[in-house]
């Protein structure tokens, strides 16, 4: 069966998630950003036909949000499931992307889920959940924002299988670039150079590298005939940084790659 969710794989991943799955156990991602680590959740989802639950960690999601609350109708007080405890009683994925952004009381809830037990205790209702068959946790983290207040705790960290993400490599990169924008080969190709050194900048205001994720959208601008060169300031350039004197840098790697010349020509 032909998936709908495009994704090229970098390694074993694939059947090393498989694995996990048969197994009903949980896996941890780790990568930097706009590397695929939720596309492959949601590739992975398709391809062994179960539902993603996502949900987008932040500093300001709390306990009730991931297992559920008690609500009030028409007709008085009543239960509401959160995505996790959905996911627990129904199967599926439950994906927690980014988890160390959640505060570490909220990520609590799922230790008795990453082990043997395999069961969601709710407070509130009394309830002891145990998880279907088809239920998986995973969750996700960029190491490169950790810091000492924002790390997984060892006894979170050490109930996960884990899959290490980076940036594909180059020739993968153009593939996946044309795949998902339509641009020539040759456009990719002059993409893929560019974030290549834009990753080898030393020195500058650049909290993350430039992602896959931004290559593709600044061909996705081209595709649809912006030129090429303001595709990337405002695909890239634009969406790494504030700092004037990093972005000349990246103006100035941008002309490189795309003159100005070749697009007034054109």
């Amino acid at each position: 069966m032909t998936q709908s969710c495009y994704y090229l794989p970098q390694g074993n991943e694939i059947e090393l998630f498989t694995h996990a799955a048969e197994l009903r156990l949980p896996v941890l991602i780790k990568g930097p950003t706009g590397c695929g680590k939720t596309r492959f959740v949601e590739y992975m989802g398709e391809k062994l036909g179960r539902p993603v639950h996502t949900i987008a960690c932040h500093d300001d999601l709390t306990a009730a949000d991931l297992v559920g609350r008690h609500l009030i109708g028409a007709e008085g007080t009543y239960w509401q499931d959160g995505p996790l405890t959905r996911a627990v009683r129904e199967g599926g994925i439950c994906y927690l992307d980014e988890v160390v952004e959640a505060r570490k009381d909220t990520t609590v809830v799922i230790h008795p889920l990453a082990d043997y037990r395999r069961v969601l205790p709710l407070e509130r209702t009394g309830e002891l959940i145990e998880a279907h068959p088809d239920f998986m946790l995973v969750v996700s983290y960029n190491p490169g924002y950790q810091n000492l207040l924002k790390g997984m705790k060892p006894s979170t960290r050490q109930r996960f299988v884990s899959i290490q993400f980076d940036y594909p490599a180059e020739q993968q990169e153009m593939e996946i670039i044309v795949a998902e924008s339509g641009v020539e080969a040759s456009t990719a190709r002059q993409l893929v150079s560019l974030g290549t050194e834009i990753r080898r900048l030393q020195d500058h205001d650049l909290e993350e590298k430039v992602s896959t994720r931004l290559l593709v959208y600044a061909a996705m601008l081209m595709s649809k005939g912006l030129p090429k060169r303001q595709a990337c300031i405002h695909g890239i350039a634009e969406s790494l940084t504030d700092d004037a004197e990093t972005l000349q840098s990246l103006l100035q790697l941008i002309e490189l790659h795309f003159p100005a010349s070749e697009e007034q020509a054109a």
